[in-house]
């Protein structure tokens, strides 16, 4: 997948959690719920942006990390929202996986860039 694919895959995500949180019901703890997930929901599209502006591969590296912290948070609200009843499970689900394909995608880029860092410190002790 390319840094443009998933740029969009990210900014679709985000929208439709922004959708979701609109059909939320209208009682306290759903807009507590609300507030938070569309805050950790749409986060990961734009810091993803900000990631592939980075200038350095530590400074990608990092902005990567809050990528994935957003979107663990999110799939514990969205775990939330399905435990509790707030929407159908059935339309729960599919965003429900998508953001766990999210955080593994994310994740596995953190493991690899965390290699090429070291791999490139590596040869940079090694040709002194």
């Amino acid at each position: 997948m390319t840094k443009k694919e998933l740029s969009e895959r990210l900014t679709v995500f985000a929208v439709r959690i922004v959708k979701m949180v609109d059909s939320m019901p209208n009682t306290i703890s759903a807009h507590a719920i609300a507030k938070q997930i569309v805050r950790s929901g749409t986060s990961p599209s734009a810091n993803y942006r900000a990631a592939c502006l980075a200038k350095s591969d530590k400074d990608f590296l990092n902005k990567l990390k809050m990528v994935e912290e957003e979107l663990d948070e999110t799939n514990h609200w969205i775990d939330i929202i399905m435990r509790t009843g707030m929407l159908p499970l059935g339309r729960m689900s599919d965003l429900h996986i998508e953001s766990k394909e999210l955080l593994n995608i994310i994740s596995k880029s953190i493991v690899t860039m965390k290699a090429r860092i070291k791999a490139d410190e590596d040869a940079k002790k090694n040709s002194k």
